[in-house]
């Protein structure tokens, strides 16, 4: 009886124990509630605040619905072409580096890459547009070459740390190396994979806005016309809704990040 009672608290704790990893393993709504309603005070305690204001004449044609909402859509647009052509890049050139025969090369290949990084950003868009020119594809082109690093390191670093053990039995039951690439070591991987990309992604937020230098008409050139004349309150609607963006867009990364994220890791 005793040894009876005994198995059936042991599978009573067993259940217990799996239930609670189950529910640790699943994020709790409110998580994914609390930033999109942070950011709703936040624009609306701003909207409050500039409707508040008697607006001059130049500061209304700065802050009026149609400017903002077109510089808007401008910045996540380059945000997301340059992200996804940095992810076009650097995920291939990632996987290629940790191939055996191109092991060699890691370190140059590092050290050309990292140029990019090493040059300060509104110098390599200055750059940009001496050598080529104003516009929307020179700042793509110096957000690509600047965000490139961090998901070619972090594609780099999440296939090295896959155990070697499980490579190789994958090997012994007779997959071939590109199925062994596709549904072993890039699904482990995915998680620091993950994590490059949202760092870039939220770097070309940031770095977006200096686009206003170079003529392209992101949420920076808000900021750049109220500096220009003085305009504070310009300013800061400028530099509170590019801070907004930044964390909306970091938002959304985690939560792509969770959702690719294989079940158990």
């Amino acid at each position: 009886m005793s040894t009876t009672q005994e198995r059936t608290s042991q599978a009573a704790d067993t259940g217990a124990a799996q239930e609670t990893i189950a529910h640790d393993e699943r994020r709790p709504l409110r998580s994914y509630l609390f930033m999109p309603v942070v950011l709703a005070i936040a624009l609306l305690a701003l909207y409050l605040w500039i409707s508040s204001q008697d607006l001059g004449s130049r500061e209304s044609e700065r802050l009026n619905a149609s400017s903002i909402i077109s510089s808007t859509q401008e910045h996540i647009v380059i945000t997301l072409v340059s992200t996804a052509l940095v992810l076009v890049i650097a995920i291939p050139l990632g996987v290629m580096l940790t191939r055996a025969g191109l092991s060699k090369i890691i370190t140059p290949a590092i050290a050309v890459f990292n140029v990019g990084q090493a040059l300060p950003t509104i110098g390599l868009l200055a750059l940009a547009a001496l050598v080529w020119d104003i516009g929307f594809w020179p700042v793509v082109v110096s957000l690509v070459v600047y965000t490139v690093l961090p998901v070619l390191r972090n594609t780099m670093v999440g296939l090295q740390q896959v155990d070697p053990a499980v490579v190789e039995a994958a090997r012994g039951m007779g997959m071939t190396p590109r199925a062994v690439l596709f549904r072993i070591e890039l699904p482990l991987a995915v998680p620091i994979m993950m994590a490059g990309a949202r760092t870039a992604l939220v770097i070309n937020v940031g770095t977006a806005a200096l686009g206003a230098f170079v003529g392209v008409g992101t949420l920076g050139s808000i900021i750049v016309a109220g500096t220009q004349a003085s305009l504070d309150r310009v300013v800061i609607v400028g530099a509170a809704l590019t801070a907004v963006l930044a964390l909306l867009v970091d938002y959304l990364a985690g939560i792509a990040e969770d959702l690719l994220r294989p079940r158990g890791l």
